[in-house]
């Protein structure tokens, strides 16, 4: 009789230990990388940043001979105090448009998009996420090389003393402090982003808001390409996998000519 218990014990603890081992192990979920496009229209313009884990970079330490003012790989090289009013021309696959910038408006914003536009930073480069009725996102490089040389420039939020009215520009952000070079055109008045801290600088002026508007936004925030990508790999991953996206053909400061000489006089005879 206990032969038989023992036996009969020995096999329900067996039969227990095969259900155990058919049980599936609880699944890791992958960590989900943070998507570089907002999933939602609502969301504000967002500019990626190194994930937390990424050693920050070391500071910028100046070379004994200065670099030749203007080179987009010496960020360092480009800290002129911008004009009080400029205006730069765009001229894009869907037209041109031009925009004015007041300093005043937003100082540090100014004098940013000055030194970029001064050396063609924006030349070729993306309007990579538009989002119907939002905004029109730009401002990562043409090549992987200038991205990397620019990632790690953050400067200072300025107050905002304008609200983000349609046609209005203002940098892109990842949180307070974090400015570098992505910028975002209003296409609607989206006075939210105002208490978000966004501060514009300039506008786009006259009918230039027809060409914005005319940007291709098929792709919008869910299918568009991601800002970490675009930085590694520079524009020929947006031509294989974006095709139809607008580019900046060029950006350039609109030179303003010599006051004309007051014609003189005539005399009366």
């Amino acid at each position: 009789m206990r032969v038989k218990t023992w036996c009969a014990i020995l096999a329900a603890a067996a039969l227990l230990a095969g259900c155990k081992s058919k049980e599936p192990a609880s699944e890791t979920k992958p960590v989900e990388t943070a998507k570089t496009e907002t999933p939602a229209p609502t969301a504000e313009p967002a500019e990626t940043k190194p994930a937390a884990s990424e050693a920050a970079a070391a500071p910028e330490t100046k070379p004994a001979s200065p670099a030749k003012p203007g080179n987009l790989l010496k960020p360092s090289t480009l800290q002129e105090k911008a004009p009080d009013k400029y205006e730069v021309k765009f001229k894009t696959t869907r037209g041109d448009f031009t925009v004015q910038v007041t300093r005043a408006w937003s100082p540090l914003g100014a004098d940013r998009f000055y030194n970029l536009v001064k050396a063609h930073f924006y030349d070729n480069t993306a309007f990579f996420r538009v989002v119907s009725g939002f905004v029109v996102q730009f401002g990562i490089a043409e090549k992987p090389g200038v991205s990397t040389a620019w990632k790690h420039t953050e400067f200072a939020d300025d107050p905002v003393t304008q609200s983000n009215k349609r046609g209005a520009l203002s940098f892109a952000t990842a949180g307070p402090n974090t400015r570098t070079t992505q910028i975002f055109i209003n296409l609607k008045d989206n006075p939210r982003l105002d208490g978000m801290g966004f501060s514009p600088f300039a506008v786009v002026e006259g009918s230039g808001m027809n060409v914005v508007e005319m940007m291709y936004e098929g792709y919008g925030d869910n299918a568009g390409p991601d800002q970490d990508q675009i930085e590694k790999q520079g524009t020929p991953y947006l031509k294989k996998g974006w095709p139809k996206l607008d580019y900046i053909q060029s950006a350039s400061l609109v030179e303003s000519g010599p006051t004309p000489a007051p014609a003189p006089a005539k005399k009366v005879k």
